[in-house]
């Protein structure tokens, strides 16, 4: 599933061409990928602007933008060293989808999973009680484009984030819209990974339609209920598809 998806997703420009922006791009794939290890001193300035064949200005920009983002650190004398993953702004969006393109991590999506579990149902249940008409129409036309769109698994996955992305706005909660970002690469990643045969879309569309059907009501309780067995069911997939481990 393509990094565009992500940026789609979320309503924002990925397009940034600069070099140092495009320099930092390629970096950040590999250190999400696990090319270079937590402490790990990456190369000096000369050899990155002959590998990229930038200038050495492009590599310090760069590197200044993957500062900024906590994945870099720069000591003089030292070098320029990989951070640990606790000191990565995980939440930016640049990281999140870098995550795309790197290989699945069980711990990454295990936490993606915690969060969704601990934030959605209840998310669910205030959109019950809080949406307007309009957001509750918008809820159940996104329910109807994944069924229409269970022949593609590309088209079918963005529908489904559009459902999720429908519900925690109509949530009103500033905070949840602020993390949606969460919802987005953890249906992006798992994708990769349990939807492999697009004939299986559909058989997720019955839960999304009783969701829908449930906060049409007003069934605050009924959408919680439902919201969790939802995610259960793709931590059950998740399960099956990544071997015996329990990923929560």
């Amino acid at each position: 599933m393509s990094e565009l998806v992500y940026y789609d997703l979320k309503n924002s420009a990925n397009v940034r061409l600069t070099l140092p922006a495009q320099m930092a791009r390629e970096m950040g794939r590999r250190i999400v990928a696990g090319s270079f290890e937590p402490g790990e001193l990456i190369e000096d300035e000369n050899s990155l602007a002959e590998r990229y064949s930038v200038s050495r200005v492009v590599v310090r920009e760069a590197v200044k933008i993957l500062v900024e983002k906590g994945m870099l650190s720069v000591r003089r004398g030292i070098g320029t060293h990989v951070r640990p993953r606790n000191h990565w702004k995980l939440l930016d969006d640049d990281v999140m989808a870098w995550h795309l393109s790197a290989p699945p991590r069980r711990e990454f999506l295990a936490q993606l999973a915690e969060i969704r579990l601990a934030i959605e149902p209840k998310a669910a249940r205030w959109a019950a009680a809080r949406a307007t008409e309009e957001e509750l129409q918008d809820i159940q036309v996104a329910c109807d484009k994944m069924a229409e769109e269970q022949g593609s698994t590309e088209r079918f996955i963005i529908a489904d984030a559009l459902f999720h992305k429908a519900i925690l706005h109509a949530a009103h909660n500033e905070f949840l819209a602020a993390i949606e970002g969460v919802t987005f690469s953890a249906l992006l990643i798992s994708v990769r990974i349990t939807n492999k045969d697009p004939r299986e879309n559909g058989a997720s569309i019955p839960f999304h339609r009783d969701l829908a059907n449930a906060l049409q009501s007003r069934n605050g309780a009924k959408a919680e209920k439902l919201t969790s067995k939802l995610l259960e069911d793709s931590v059950r997939r998740l399960r099956l598809e990544l071997g015996a481990d329990p990923i929560i």
